[in-house]
């Protein structure tokens, strides 16, 4: 069962929003058995939303539209769909009792574009927003569903909890779709590609392979579709065996989980405790540890040292260390790495230092040098990486980097 989504508003093709939603939805839809087959945003134009709608339904068995259903002028989704399936609007009675019931709770006057909100096409099932006033519009057209939503996201994600995935799954006899992810760290696509070649050409029709990179990372994701969940399940867990035991050298997580998370949850198993001191990263490593719940027991703090007073007062960092090898180092580094793990009393540490850029570049350090240390109690190790000249990637991939490091230095000590 395939399925398109198109967003519609001039907001998303210009940047001002983030086309959230799509993202949302796809990921619903794949847990019922729907496969989207494409996303689609498009302006608050009727020419290119009809043009939307003639290519989704050739791609495609149900259609979602989100946005436009607003009550100023330059929301027309709704007037277009009227033409589009030449079904004249007409006021829908419950939809207009549920508007006003809204404007007299936060006693707010209603005037004619809100009466309007009650209009619909003369043809769809109206399901009602109760979170808002623009109705949901659920039109069978020619064999084909289409729906449409607010772009809200709190009033989208509400109808398609509660209505639409409900009726989706009533009219279809939908397949199971089951999906493996391993994370793998410090190995590039087509070197792993390579390494898992043959496991690749082994898989049957209905287990797909696909390899999902991001600065340092790969996840490998199996996807497997059929009528049997239970059955999926046993033969994809299979072959992602086959793929950790290939490529157990660059496996860091065997679930779909971000890198610092796998991190935290192999600390947690072994009690053990991490702190960071980050320069050039500016605290955006303890960000990624913090914004997972639970963090707070490995992780027990770090400092953003970015001066050379800071790196002396609150690291230990010695005076002479930075005068003669200077901030991006691997002796200060390794003094960071050391001074938090004495300083904040945990078991390991991460210590970064480095040139994210543009600007800053020195002879023989130039920008996007970084030196990331990873201590323990026994143990401190160093290494010096070369990234590019764009400061946030700079950033991205020192965290990534570091967090590599120190999980390499956890399976060494580990096992």
């Amino acid at each position: 069962m395939l399925a398109e989504i198109i967003t519609i508003g001039d907001e998303i093709l210009i940047g001002q929003i983030v086309d959230t939603n799509s993202a949302w939805m796809g990921r619903e839809l794949n847990k019922i058995g729907v496969s989207v087959k494409q996303i689609t945003s498009v302006s608050d134009n009727a020419e290119h939303i009809v043009a939307a709608l003639n290519e989704a339904q050739k791609r495609a068995d149900i259609i979602l539209l989100t946005g436009g259903l607003g009550p100023t002028k330059d929301d027309i989704t709704k007037l277009t769909l009227s033409k589009y399936f030449n079904m004249p609007l007409r006021q829908h009675a419950t939809t207009l009792a549920h508007v006003e019931e809204l404007f007299r709770k936060f006693n707010r006057p209603m005037i004619d574009v809100n009466i309007k909100q009650a209009d619909v096409p003369d043809g769809c099932t109206v399901i009602q927003n109760k979170n808002g006033t623009a109705p949901c519009m659920w039109f069978e057209v020619n064999g084909k569903i289409f729906v449409s939503m607010p772009g809200v996201p709190f009033e989208m994600m509400y109808l398609m909890e509660e209505e639409i995935l409900p009726r989706i799954k009533n009219n279809f006899d939908l397949p199971y779709i089951v999906h493996k992810t391993i994370l793998t760290v410090g190995q590039g696509e087509s070197f792993l590609a390579q390494q898992i070649e043959d496991i690749e050409d082994s898989l049957p029709s209905h287990i797909k392979l696909a390899y999902l990179p991001k600065l340092g990372q790969v996840r490998l994701r199996l996807s497997a579709v059929g009528p049997d969940e239970q059955a999926l399940k046993a033969e994809i867990d299979i072959y992602a065996q086959q793929i950790i035991e290939r490529a157990k050298k660059y496996v860091a997580a065997e679930d779909d989980v971000p890198l610092e998370k796998a991190i935290l949850d192999l600390m947690k198993a072994n009690r053990l405790t991490l702190s960071t001191a980050e320069s050039c990263t500016g605290g955006y490593i303890s960000h990624l540890l913090t914004q997972h719940a639970g963090s707070s027991a490995v992780f027990a703090g770090g400092a953003v040292a970015y001066s050379y007073d800071l790196k002396e007062s609150v690291l230990g960092v010695m005076h002479q260390t930075l005068a003669e090898f200077g901030a991006v180092s691997e002796q200060t580094v390794k003094e960071m790495a050391v001074g938090a793990i004495t300083h904040f009393k945990t078991d390991y540490a991460i210590a970064v230092s480095g040139i994210a850029g543009p600007d800053g570049g020195l002879p023989g350090k130039p920008v996007g040098t970084v030196w990331i240390a990873i201590a323990s109690k026994n143990t401190v190790v160093a290494k010096l990486f070369t990234f590019s000249n764009k400061r946030i990637q700079n950033i991205e991939r020192s965290a990534t980097a570091a967090l590599t490091l120190l999980l390499n230095l956890l399976k060494q000590d580990l096992n």
